[in-house]
């Protein structure tokens, strides 16, 4: 008997999350004994998807704006309607060509609706499909606030219409969908709970740092390493830092960083061994991103959360909120961050008593629990 064909649809804008998160997703399917196909729709990351994995790379866009309300090329420009059709058209041969039993349709229709030029079309071909594979829609735990008036009666009329399961990748115990999606009820028949899609637990590190400040993938993370990087000055000079920009930031930002950083502090823009590193060091500072925090909650490691709130994003805010009221994490505002709060910040994480992950009530199997739920709904 074949293995089961899953058609997994990924599309990042920003920062490099979905694809991440999707990614350690397909591994596990992979792992499960499914033939996956990864299809992606934004500017490439390194290692992402794994090595190994069959991918369909269409050609990129990325978010025109913070607020995620335009597309633009790899360029940076707008796109047009033959760009839009060429797209749609590549993903829609992809899916024919690859006659899968389950499509994956990452974020949508909760996120995404900027690429419903492609999605709608992909939908509307798997309705006329004989066999009809399944579809699920691949959810976060926390979803950004919908600040238009019939946005979330939309999405319900889609998943009631379309889709199989929603899988949201989280613990409720620590968070429901219905604390940030209000209709949640309406297609509570559809809800299953993977717990949070996290990374193996770390492995020994081959370095040691004190703290570490990370940006994710970079786009908007220059104010937070520079503030960090000015800290480390006001710190113990016998305190090691690593600052680790992402793929994305600007060259002009990162080169501004390197003149800055004084002989304690190591600045990369990616490591591979990240969640390693968080394992053994003391305290990070970083934004309150899913996969960000996944890494987190399986170190000791004492996390500083600055949740990325520009463009109205709220998603980040509620994690972090979370986390702190649950004593796994310090909150400092994106707004308004000096260099004083991050100082001060990090001389009390280091000051506290150490967490063990012993300590943690959270699922963070939710990868290989993925591969498990649709291996049953199959069966």
């Amino acid at each position: 008997m074949s293995a089961p064909r899953v058609f997994f649809y990924v599309q990042h804008l920003l920062g490099i999350g979905h694809i991440a998160r999707a990614s350690r997703i397909a591994n596990a399917l992979q792992n499960d004994g499914f033939d996956v196909t990864v299809v992606t729709g934004g500017l490439p990351v390194a290692g992402f998807p794994a090595a190994g994995l069959k991918t369909v790379a269409l050609p990129p866009v990325v978010a025109s704006n913070a607020g995620f309300s335009g597309l633009a090329d790899e360029r940076g420009v707008a796109v047009d309607q033959d760009f839009i059709d060429r797209r749609r058209d590549l993903l829609l041969r992809a899916f024919h060509d690859t006659r899968p039993d389950v499509v994956i349709i990452e974020a949508f229709p909760f996120g995404r609706r900027q690429m419903r030029f492609e999605l709608l079309p992909l939908i509307e071909a798997i309705e006329g499909s004989s066999p009809r594979p399944k579809l699920l829609s691949s959810v976060r735990d926390i979803l950004q606030e919908n600040r238009k008036a019939g946005r979330d009666a939309e999405t319900v009329g889609l998943v009631q219409a379309h889709f199989d399961i929603v899988l949201v990748h989280g613990d409720p115990g620590f968070v429901r969908l219905e604390d940030t999606f209000p209709l949640t009820h309406d297609i509570a028949d559809k809800i299953t709970y993977t717990g949070i899609v996290a990374p193996p637990p770390p492995e020994q590190a081959s370095e040691t740092f004190d703290i570490i400040a990370s940006a994710g993938g970079g786009a908007v993370g220059m104010e937070l390493l520079d503030a960090a990087a000015q800290a480390a000055k006001m710190l113990p000079a016998d305190l090691r830092w690593l600052l680790i920009s992402g793929p994305n930031l600007p060259e002009v930002d990162f080169a501004t960083l390197s003149q800055a950083i004084p002989p304690n502090v190591t600045l990369v823009r990616f490591r591979k061994d990240f969640p390693s590193l968080l394992g053994a060091a003391r305290v990070s500072i970083s934004q309150a991103g899913y996969n960000t925090v996944g890494d987190l909650l399986r170190t000791d490691c004492r996390p500083i959360l600055i949740p990325f709130v520009a463009g109205g994003e709220t998603e980040q805010t509620v994690r972090a909120e979370r986390l702190a009221k649950l004593g796994l994490a310090e909150l400092l505002p994106e707004k308004g961050l000096t260099v004083d709060h991050v100082a001060a910040t990090v001389s009390a994480a280091l000051a506290a008593p150490k967490r063990t992950t012993a300590d943690l009530d959270i699922d963070l199997e939710g990868a290989r629990r993925t591969a498990e739920i649709i291996r049953a709904m199959l069966a």
